[in-house]
């Protein structure tokens, strides 16, 4: 029976760990969708640039598993999008105006994944502590 319940703690550790990287992607998703029309506060200046968040994998030794984190937060490196607003007070001076390198229906795309995945895990969860009661259940009669 010790091995069993291990793995029901086990099982719950890996979910928690994909919880939190979940989170983690979702947070950073939200500061890419939240700046995505920001522009440079300084006249011909960069402007907001996209973060791409990544995982790792990592031995949990309390729970003798493979548990997943939130990496490094990257920065997207492609090009700004520019457009001709001699008027607006970010303009250089041939008057382009840089923007975020963000495209929102990707970012939207993204957030969806991530909240799919972020259900998943506490699915696992739900389901880990349904046969967790089952045990106990059958254990008392």
């Amino acid at each position: 029976m010790a091995e069993d319940s291990s793995d029901f703690v086990r099982s719950m550790g890996i979910a928690t760990s994909g919880l939190r990287a979940q989170a983690g992607r979702m947070r950073v998703i939200s500061e890419n969708i939240a700046n995505a029309d920001s522009t440079a506060p300084t006249a011909g200046g960069d402007p907001y640039r996209r973060k791409v968040p990544t995982f790792s994998s990592a031995l949990d030794r309390a729970l003798d598993a493979k548990v997943v984190a939130l990496g490094r937060v990257k920065p997207d490196n492609s090009a700004f999008r520019v457009k001709y607003e001699p008027s607006n007070p970010a303009a250089d001076a041939s008057g382009n105006v840089r923007y975020p390198n963000v495209n929102p229906m990707i970012e939207m795309t993204d957030m969806r994944d991530a909240q799919r995945s972020y259900e998943a895990n506490l699915n696992v969860i739900g389901a880990t502590r349904r046969m967790i009661q089952r045990t106990l259940d059958i254990l008392k009669s």
